[in-house]
Order: structure tokens, then sequence, then C-alpha cells
């Protein structure tokens, strides 16, 4: 989006504006602080913004409260709450294919890692990624990354990982580099080549790990391809030695680095997560309450992903006992054609704030300046202060509590992304169509 027509605008008649603040995580308590501007404007210029506050506030600077004066568009919000653009850390949207009939196994009691071992799972995702063209890749993530912006998300993670080889790994990663230029959610990429072990190295993870490094890793860090480097720390996938030296391999080259840990059994993935400096530990179903200590310690994000223990019937990560170990906590939603096929942000605030302990406050938090930090973003976006990105919402609600409060309903009314307004009433404005 950054490039586009981006005159000044003065977005005014805010009901109610809630943000957090700062460029870094806000880790424990912290997360709790929310400023909260009743009566609010905010100024965007240059795509940033350049001042937010009390409409009144502005007022008493600028008698006449001439937006001409200011050389500004107006824009009235006619009493819409505010908050900032939805981050979404962790999904995997560049896949083709599908797997509903694996969702109703899981529904009759068939454990996902049994269906992994059976060959079943991301192989089969990875069949059908690997038949699809960089058109179709394109294709099927334009309409992920619509559907995205319709519930909020201004930034969204995208990593590989249902190809497995060059070819189709470099192919995701390209259709995300595509989608990045023709508006939308800004995307970050992650590379996840380990996201399992592909049938040519059935039984040798070590061997594809050392495939990745010698030949994928060079590639991509050449091309620019993605910021950080993911594996899938899990048994029966890669265990926690193989994974330390993949990982102490890719930061070598210059990633950064984030882990699939703790999902499903207690393994350890937390705590080398914490070990190697990640920016990120996702799933943590498993934690330990030591290891839990470690990330809190480390200055590691603790994403947390609802929507996927909802869709595998395990009870959420609780979000209390992050936030009271000192831990800053990321909420995402896992977005993948497997064990969680939903985007849904509006269930996760409902799961956060109904099953996870988490306060309406601290789940804006994760899903806003901490999803930001999760993705090395924070001094960007997040928030709504001045010099950082004006990506915002208007919310059909006459305070942000009710994201929690209307449970599973999308409340977006109209989402700005570098102050213009890209989504409105549930659709795209014509002149925001760059597909």
């Amino acid at each position: 989006m950054h490039g586009q027509n981006t005159a000044p605008r003065l977005i005014y008649n805010i009901g109610e504006l809630w943000t957090p603040e700062g460029k870094i995580a806000a880790r424990g308590a912290a997360m709790q602080k929310i400023k909260k501007i009743h009566g609010a404007c905010i100024y965007v210029k240059d795509g940033h913004i350049a001042w937010v506050g009390e409409e009144a506030r502005l007022r008493a600077v600028d008698s006449a409260f001439s937006h001409e004066a200011l050389g500004a568009t107006p824009y009235n919000a006619e009493g819409l709450s505010c908050v900032p653009g939805f981050v979404d850390s962790h999904t995997h949207f560049i896949f083709a294919g599908w797997r509903e009939d694996e969702f109703f196994s899981r529904a009759q009691g068939l454990p996902y890692m049994e269906l992994h071992r059976r060959g079943g799972g991301i192989q089969n995702s990875v069949l059908a990624t690997r038949s699809a063209s960089l058109d179709d890749l394109i294709l099927l993530g334009r309409k992920r990354l619509d559907t995205m912006l319709s519930l909020g998300i201004t930034t969204v993670e995208g990593k590989s990982g249902y190809g497995l080889d060059e070819e189709t790994e470099l192919r995701q990663l390209l259709a995300m580099r595509e989608l990045s230029r023709t508006g939308g959610p800004d995307i970050v990429p992650t590379f996840l080549g380990a996201h399992s072990v592909p049938l040519e190295f059935k039984g040798e993870p070590r061997a594809y790990l050392s495939f990745l490094t010698r030949k994928l890793l060079p590639l991509v860090k050449s091309e620019k391809l993605a910021h950080f480097v993911d594996i899938f720390c899990e048994e029966g996938v890669f265990g926690l030695e193989d994974s330390r030296w993949y990982l102490e391999r890719a930061r070598a080259a210059g990633f950064a680095l984030k882990l699939h840990a703790d999902e499903v059994s207690p393994l350890g993935g937390t705590a080398l997560a914490a070990e190697l400096g990640a920016v990120s530990a996702d799933h943590l179903l498993k934690a330990s309450g030591d290891h839990i200590a470690k990330i809190a310690a480390s200055g590691t994000v603790a994403c947390l992903l609802p929507l996927t223990a909802f869709n595998l019937r395990e009870p959420c990560a609780s979000g209390r006992r992050f936030i009271d170990a000192g831990c800053a906590v990321a909420l995402a939603s896992d977005l993948n054609p497997g064990s969680c096929y939903s985007q849904s942000i509006p269930l996760i605030f409902a799961l956060a704030v109904l099953y996870m302990d988490m306060s309406i406050e601290e789940t804006l938090t994760a899903l806003t300046l901490n999803g930001a930090a999760a993705l090395e973003l924070a001094p960007h976006t997040g928030t709504l202060e001045p010099g950082k990105d004006a990506d915002f919402l208007l919310l059909d609600a006459p305070s942000p509590a009710h994201l929690a409060y209307h449970a599973g309903m999308n409340l977006v009314h109209t989402v700005f992304k570098d102050g213009i307004p890209v989504w409105q009433n549930g659709r795209i404005p014509e002149m925001n169509i760059v597909h």
C-alpha cells in the first residue's frame, strides 16, 4: 500500500479510540495499559499518523477546526469507535487444496499427529501445492487477503512450508512477493521449509535439514524472499537437537528465528526459542512453567493460537498464565488448510476473553502491538501514535470493548491503510482495487 496517494487526511468525530502505546512489546501487566480517548481525531500525513488526541484539544488550537488550514481531506467517523489495525503474526495462507476430510476425522476422535503419521496431514497439502502454478497461488492468496482485510487485518505473516522442495517453496514465497505489490495487508514472509520431512527424505530429518541449509537458505536470503526462518519442533517431525542445529545455521545466515513449539507434546521448544533468542515461539499449548519463565526473561514473544486449539478440541493456552509470568503475549490465527482453516479475528477475541482469562485490553494489545513485535515491526505499526503507519479501523460499535462482547461477530466498518480507506461497509472501494 505504501506509495499510493497519501494526501493529508483528518479523521474526526471518532466516538472512542483505544490503543496500546510503545515501540516494543508490552510484557506482563503492561499489556493491560490501553490509552482510551473519547471524542478523538487522527491527523494523517504522508501515510503516517502526525497527531492523535481529543478533538476538543485540536479545536482549542484551531478554533475554526479548519481542515483546509491543515491541507487535509476531512473524514467524518460519525461516532464510530477506533482501534489500530490487527496484526496476524502467524499464518500459512499460501496453499492449494483442501483437507475437509481430515477435519471430520478429527471431529470423530482421530488425533492430528496420527493423521500425520499415516501420511496425511501436511503431506496432502504438499501434493496439492506442488501441483499449483504461481498464478494459482496468487489467486488463492488474493482471496484470503481480501477476507483478512474485511476482518481488520492490516499486517499479516505468511509462511511457506507446503512445498518441501526447492521449486515449490520458492514459488510460495514468490507468490507472497507478488501479492505484496497489489495492495491489501502488508505481508511479512517466513521460510518454513522445515514444516515436515518430505517423502523424498523419509526417516532422515537431519539430511533434509542439511539440504535446506545447503540449497534453499542461501537462495531465499540472496533473493530477499523471507525475513524469518521457522521450524516445526515436535515429536515425529523435527526433534530438539535437529531444530537447534538448523536454527543456529539459519541465524548465522542472517535470518530472524521463529519456532512452532510445544504444541502437541512438551518437547522443550519453548526453552529452545528463549535460548536462541527467537523473535517468537508459537503454539505453546504444552509449555511448562519453567520454560514459560525462560521466554518471559528472554524477550521472545509468546504467540498463542487459540483457533487451532479450538479446531483440535484442545484447551486453549492460558493467556493469564503467560501474562502473569511476565511474557509478551501475541495472538494470531494460524490460518492453514489442516488444523485451522479460519482467520476469524472475532472468534479470537471471544476465545481470549472467555477461555484464556485475558481482559479485552490485553487481547487488543496481543492482536496489535505485540503482534507487530512478533514480526519485528513494533517501531512502525501496531499502535496509534505519531510517526507510526496510519493503519487503523473504525468499528460499528460504541466502544472497542464490543470486540469481545459481540462474540464472534465482525464489527469492522472501515479499514484505513496508510490513512486511506481501503475497506468500507463490507466492500473494497473501487478506487483502491489494484488486483
